[in-house]
């Protein structure tokens, strides 16, 4: 069935108690990947913190359909809770999902991120169709919605956002759902906020816990990468990664370098990088380093650069402490490689 997105997170957190006979199937379809991954950590945590998870992606279910069923009517081995993780789901994974709905049992719920699913496609049309499957759109929020995903995530955590402060955590969040939850979590932390006994937050409060990094500071490190100081990056980078900004920042930064490309582009078919920075309109304070950039990178190199930013959140978003090191070392990398 077709999930609204209050419904998918009260079916999620009822997952644990209802056992076989609550949804069979949580298909979490659209851009919004990193929203999607964090319903998925919600059903962990209402799975239990001793739930085993087992991991599944597209192209395994491509190679083997019926493992998805089987994996979801297996019995943990140490006799507990257990729930089943699908990550890069896409079209090939229709007869794994038909195999799983049809199946005579599944006792293990599932949960399956399929970020290029189209809503016109047979996998989404798959599970709206069968009453044992929710389907949800993931879509990144902005504006007003985005105010109010902040507000209805840290009402959940007994946390009342007050003034502006919903769309600055926002916003320092990068845009990012999983993030954002993370720096409530903070918040209700440090206020022993509950939903029994609900504290205010506003930007002092914030403030006072670093729950966010300044923009500058997170663009000193972008700055640092671009140019190629090593040094200074892995400096800011200590920062970033303590105060959980790390996403946010590889965001920024892809962001920075699939802007230089564009404008890189121009600069490969014949034009002075003057007037390309000049055209684009480039903030007069970074007009000097842009140049500069434009200079020194090349096209093959920035789309190497794009490429590591996004497989360091790829893995940021999938895995744990080894994952953030890994990010580290990829961003530290590019500043390395434009030494060089």
């Amino acid at each position: 069935m077709k999930a609204t997105a209050a419904g998918m997170a009260s079916a999620i957190d009822d997952a644990g108690k209802r056992g076989p006979n609550g949804p069979r199937l949580f298909l979490l379809h659209g851009p919004d990947e990193a929203g999607a991954m964090d319903y998925a950590a919600r059903l962990g945590r209402a799975m239990g913190a001793d739930a085993e998870r087992v991991d599944l992606d597209g192209p395994t279910l491509k190679a083997n359909p019926g493992r998805l069923a089987d994996e979801a009517a297996s019995i943990s081995l140490f006799g507990g809770a257990r729930y089943i993780r699908v990550t890069g789901m896409g079209e090939e994974s229709v007869e794994a999902v038909e195999l799983l709905l049809s199946a005579g049992s599944a006792g293990n719920p599932v949960v399956a991120i399929a970020p290029t699913a189209k809503a016109t496609g047979k996998l989404v049309k798959a599970a709206v169709s069968n009453p044992a499957a929710m389907a949800l759109a993931c879509y990144p929020p902005e504006g007003v919605n985005a105010a109010r995903l902040a507000t209805s995530i840290a009402r959940e955590h007994g946390v009342r956002l007050t003034g502006d402060t919903p769309a600055a955590l926002f916003e320092a969040s990068g845009g990012d759902r999983a993030v954002l939850t993370r720096e409530i979590e903070k918040l209700a932390l440090f206020l022993d906020a509950a939903p029994d006994r609900p504290r205010d937050a506003g930007e002092d409060v914030l403030a006072e816990i670093g729950a966010y990094i300044a923009e500058s500071e997170m663009a000193t490190a972008i700055t640092a990468a671009i140019d190629g100081d090593a040094a200074v990056l892995g400096r800011e980078l200590m920062g970033v990664d303590a105060a959980g900004m790390t996403i946010p920042m590889l965001r920024g930064l892809a962001k920075r370098l699939i802007s230089l490309a564009d404008m890189r582009g121009e600069v490969d078919r014949g034009e002075s990088a003057d007037m390309v920075v000049e055209r684009h309109r480039v903030f007069w304070k970074e007009r000097g380093a842009t140049i500069t950039a434009l200079r020194r990178w090349s096209t093959p190199q920035i789309a190497a650069a794009v490429s590591r930013v996004r497989r360091a959140e790829r893995g940021l978003l999938t895995g744990g402490n080894p994952a953030a090191v890994t990010a580290l070392h990829d961003v530290l990398s590019i500043a390395r490689a434009r030494k060089r």
